[in-house]
């Protein structure tokens, strides 16, 4: 059997890192991604990184009770693509994501299903199946996104130790296939590619865990200042009117992918930790203060 390499992309990771660069917060209703070309340039760098072709990209993404939408499907028709689908927790985060990477690096591992294996994710949780696919003998290498400096964006330590090597996206892929929304008429203009794929940012992504903050009161207030008016100015450059009307209508609550970003953002501000509900609290009422302000 020739040998071949594998592709794992954990979407919530690609998409939310991509956003950040793009407009400066994970907010991804705030980015539109042409997902053909782009998965195209991923199968392109990871071949040219292995050496050898790619025999799968396995697309790991959430949904709504695990069940596709439309884009999703039109995703998981394009050609060796295998659709793998978590679903949402009760704050937007991924659930059943990680397991599913970490079940499918060990047992294609395993199995021999390839000799390289290209890992599109940051998240610490992939660590000990990282390593345990290793003992079966497949090379497993990181590829990161980029961030605003061309470095890569969010990568657990314990992970980039037990990998084989780190590489980044090629930054123009992300700057090519990951764009602002722009908003015509009142909607966000999602442009439709031949295969009927729209390019809006889909609907996942994942919070880094780490251990409970404890961080100085003035810094910790300019650093929620500072995640909700990103936050804010993404989503009214991207809303609809039916955005709008959802936010007014959830009122306490924050729609999810906007409570998403907030949490994300403000947690990657302050190193990746686990945010307390006193923390939660505040950076959500100061959203409302700020939306108000305007």
């Amino acid at each position: 059997m020739r040998p071949r390499c594998s592709l794992y992309v954990d979407v919530g990771y690609l998409l939310s890192a991509a956003a950040v660069r793009v407009t400066g917060t994970s907010f991804r209703n705030g980015i539109q991604v042409d997902y053909e070309s782009l998965i195209d340039a991923l199968v392109q760098q990871a071949e040219a990184l292995s050496g050898v072709p790619v025999l799968r990209v396995h697309w790991y993404d959430s949904a709504r009770d695990g069940v596709p939408d439309n884009q999703q499907q039109l995703i998981g028709e394009l050609s060796n693509v295998k659709l793998r689908l978590g679903r949402f927790g009760r704050e937007g985060q991924q659930k059943g994501v990680d397991l599913r990477i970490g079940l499918d690096l060990v047992t294609h591992a395993r199995n021999g299903t390839a000799d390289v294996f290209i890992l599109v994710s940051g998240d610490d949780d992939l660590t000990e199946a990282v390593e345990e696919a290793q003992v079966h003998g497949v090379q497993v290498i990181l590829l990161a996104v980029p961030d605003a400096n061309d470095g890569p964006h969010a990568i657990s330590r314990h992970l980039i130790r037990a990998a084989d090597g780190l590489k980044t996206i090629f930054p123009d892929t992300i700057d090519q296939t990951v764009t602002k929304v722009e908003v015509l008429g009142g909607r966000p203009r999602a442009k439709a590619m031949p295969n009927g794929l729209t390019t809006q940012g889909g609907p996942s992504s994942g919070l880094q865990s780490g251990t409970t903050m404890s961080e100085d009161p003035t810094v910790l207030a300019e650093q929620i200042d500072s995640v909700v008016t990103n936050v804010l100015a993404t989503f009214r450059r991207s809303a609809t009117a039916e955005a709008l009307t959802e936010l007014m209508v959830a009122r306490p609550s924050i729609p999810r992918e906007i409570d998403k970003a907030l949490l994300t953002d403000l947690s990657d501000r302050l190193g990746g930790v686990e945010l307390n509900e006193t923390v939660r609290h505040m950076l959500r009422t100061s959203f409302w203060e700020k939306y108000d302000e305007v």
